[in-house]
């Protein structure tokens, strides 16, 4: 079962982990990942998220079908908000079930580091006092992401 679902709503963990864990008596192990926006200590008030659509969730489905045959999983879901989320908002839900753990941790982690360089998604900061300012991609987030190469 793959699950991609972009939407401005919020997301419920406890919901989604259970429709992971509930797809296959072979459910051994699940990994979850749970994004939020931080407080940087510089001001932040809100991120604002945008993306195309229907290219972001073709990506991100491309995505999880290579996350699913890669670690041979039962189950992966991903979960993307976009509009305007304040400090302490989720952002993004990854997960994934397989019969052994290993290969549910390991396909929550490439999961992640390869929606973060590769599905298109704008991110804005919104700063107290009205400062604006684009997120830049992050040199760290496309080696973790080449690691899986």
């Amino acid at each position: 079962m793959i699950r991609v679902c972009v939407q401005t709503e919020e997301f419920d963990v406890g919901q989604e982990a259970a429709r992971l864990s509930r797809v296959s008596d072979s459910v051994g192990g699940m990994s979850l990942f749970v994004g939020q926006v931080r407080e940087q200590n510089d001001g932040l008030e809100s991120l604002s998220l945008e993306h195309y659509p229907g290219m972001t969730e073709a990506l991100l489905t491309e995505l999880a079908q290579q996350a699913h045959a890669r670690f041979n999983l039962l189950a992966c879901t991903v979960v993307h908000r976009v509009g305007t989320l304040g400090v302490g908002a989720p952002i993004v839900f990854v997960g994934s079930s397989a019969p052994h753990r290993a290969a549910a941790l390991q396909a929550t982690a490439f999961l992640i580091d390869r929606l973060k360089t590769g599905a298109p998604f704008w991110k804005r900061e919104h700063f107290k006092g009205g400062r604006t300012a684009w997120v830049e991609a992050k040199e760290a987030d496309d080696t973790a992401a080449a690691a899986w190469d």
